[in-house]
């Protein structure tokens, strides 16, 4: 069996190639070794049994060239940042997807399976509950609500603050590029692969972390920025209150169930949660990986917030549980996985600046008013 890992010099597309290579798998890779991801080029954790062919999602013929001969294809090839490049996100993440059907069919490939790499981003604001109107699924909170320091979720028709709800498969509703290419991303594969009789699965993972996520992607978030200053002897800075809750999965576990869904039938043209299922807020998080750094350090929390956050994202996981999968490593587990990556890097950096300067440059990074 072959298998061919789009974007798989990368963080959980990397982590996917190893495990391939370890059930039997020939395994391929596509990657354009993007520099704002990989500035020193090929990754050395890059398994050296993979075939590499450096390319491009969004070029055909250089994914005629990497889909020859292959019996399963996972989709983790991705554009994530907060530059309002809006086309770039559904070329990269809905156009590569739609091609790679789109190749299958013209050179009539045996293809046995697809797996697409999808996000929560797609939930948008999240579920909620209001006393009065039930189930709603907010647009993104206001910019004069944020202005204002005014955090929480309030009813769009009545106004009420309303209680988070895990977030369910059977709902989306995106707001941002990313989470709307996303979104798009999935409904494409599973309708093509309908079309063409080609057995698909999306996967929404939640906040993935652990060893190999990039200290040069300034997407890369919490776990990167908040370790970064804290061993460079500087405190998490935190936006809003930090009392916003996320929901972090060990990308061991996003792996186990990338595997689980390849091998399921039951998982065929099904959309499925990957998370932890378990809220943590962003203050509890920041005082765990102090801790566990042995840093005894306050984080700043300067009355600012970052345009287009949700406030509460935690999955329901269910959906993926009754196929068999549960995660089994926790937050102690991807701080301390992380920290051990990061520090046998030698040259840690200030990367988190870099990323600061540029969101409020863009203003992605804004005061509140009051």
């Amino acid at each position: 069996m072959k298998a061919l890992v789009t974007g798989g010099a990368g963080f959980i597309g990397s982590h996917t190639v190893d495990r391939l290579l370890e059930e039997g798998y020939e395994v391929r890779v596509l990657d354009n070794l993007d520099p704002k991801v990989h500035p020193k080029g090929i990754p050395g954790y890059l398994a050296a049994e993979a075939e590499l062919i450096k390319g491009d999602v969004r070029n055909k013929e250089d994914l005629r060239r990497a889909l020859k001969g292959v019996d399963i294809v996972v989709h983790q090839a991705a554009y994530q940042d907060y530059l309002p490049d809006y086309s770039t996100f559904f070329h990269t993440n809905v156009v590569s997807t739609a091609l790679i059907y789109e190749v299958i069919r013209e050179d009539g490939l045996e293809v046995e399976k697809v797996l697409v790499a999808s996000s929560q981003a797609v939930y948008g604001e999240g579920q909620y509950r209001c006393e009065e109107h039930g189930l709603v699924q907010p647009p993104a909170r206001p910019q004069e609500q944020l202005e204002r320091g005014d955090w929480e979720v309030r009813c769009p028709f009545c106004g009420r603050y309303m209680e988070p709800m895990l977030l369910g498969e059977e709902h989306a509703n995106p707001s941002s590029p990313y989470g709307t290419s996303k979104y798009s991303q999935e409904l494409a594969a599973i309708r093509l692969g309908r079309l063409l009789g080609i057995p698909t699965v999306a996967l929404r993972y939640s906040i993935t972390q652990g060893p190999r996520q990039s200290l040069y992607n300034q997407y890369s978030g919490i776990c990167r920025i908040f370790t970064l200053r804290l061993l460079n002897g500087k405190p998490p800075i935190i936006y809003e209150d930090g009392k916003q809750t996320r929901d972090y999965v060990h990308v061991d576990d996003v792996v186990e169930a990338n595997i689980l869904v390849l091998r399921s039938e039951d998982a065929n043209y099904e959309v499925f949660n990957v998370g932890s299922g378990r809220p943590t807020t962003v203050l509890e998080y920041a005082e765990l990986l102090a801790k566990k750094l042995g840093e005894e350090v306050e984080p700043i929390i300067p009355g600012e917030y970052r345009v287009g956050d949700a406030r509460h994202s935690v999955s329901d996981i269910s959906k993926l549980s009754s196929l068999g999968w549960s995660p089994k490593k926790d937050l102690e587990d991807i701080f301390e996985d992380y920290i051990v990556w990061v520090e046998g890097l030698g040259d840690l950096g200030t990367y988190f600046e870099e990323a600061d300067r540029r969101m409020r440059e863009m203003k992605v990074i804004r005061k509140v008013s009051t």
